[in-house]
């Protein structure tokens, strides 16, 4: 998911950065500090977005940088658990796939693939189903849940699962929709019945 975060730090800005005004080398500052950095609470952080505070800047004995209290916002991606995610597969192994779901990849292990016996053909990279005849190769867009998290500082694991209902690659469910809407084509629409007309008694005069 996700999320706009508001983060308080002290950040340095290096005498290189001095030229370009206080508010882009704040900016520019930040950016080198915080930026594709995975925290274990925050996820990865992918930008900063605004700052909103700035306090007065310090020089500290031996360093000839400006250091800042700032109030600024990052955007972030962190997964949660049981979140849906769509996503390319990336690469297929013989025990399992993975899934580029964003800013980030997750895995799904080849007993999660489908709920069917799977078979890897090592030679084109693929996976089949074999009582549904269904194929998972490199490409294919993908619907998945989140099923384990492990974030740690600079590293990262993402369980994921296809294998429960409607989930799994998107041109699986297309194509069993087209043919549900075929074979419904092909049927003959029931023959109307007429209906029998009412003998009528002849009534003789009198």
């Amino acid at each position: 998911m996700y999320k706009i975060l508001t983060v308080k730090d002290r950040v340095r800005v290096p005498p290189s950065k001095f030229g370009l005004g206080m508010e882009d080398a704040l900016k520019a500052s930040l950016e080198d500090r915080w930026e594709g950095i995975i925290d274990r609470r925050l996820g990865i952080i992918l930008s900063v977005t605004d700052i909103n505070d700035v306090g007065e800047g310090v020089i500290l004995p031996g360093d000839g940088a400006l250091h800042y209290p700032v109030e600024f916002k990052i955007l972030v991606y962190y997964p949660e658990m049981h979140e849906l995610i769509k996503g390319y597969v990336i690469d297929v192994t013989e025990f399992g796939i993975f899934i580029r779901m964003g800013p980030l990849d997750g895995m799904v292990h080849v007993s999660q693939i489908m709920d069917d016996f799977v078979s890897y053909d090592n030679k084109n990279s693929i996976f089949m189903g074999r009582d549904t005849k269904r194929i998972l190769k490199e490409s294919d867009l993908v619907r998945a849940r989140v099923i384990s998290i492990s974030m740690a500082s600079g590293q990262y694991k993402i369980g994921l699962t296809t294998r429960q209902p409607g989930l799994g690659v998107l041109a699986w469910f297309d194509k069993e929709k087209h043919k549900v809407t075929a074979e419904k084509k092909q049927e003959k629409p029931a023959k109307e019945q007429k209906p029998k007309k009412e003998e009528r008694t002849k009534k003789g005069k009198k």
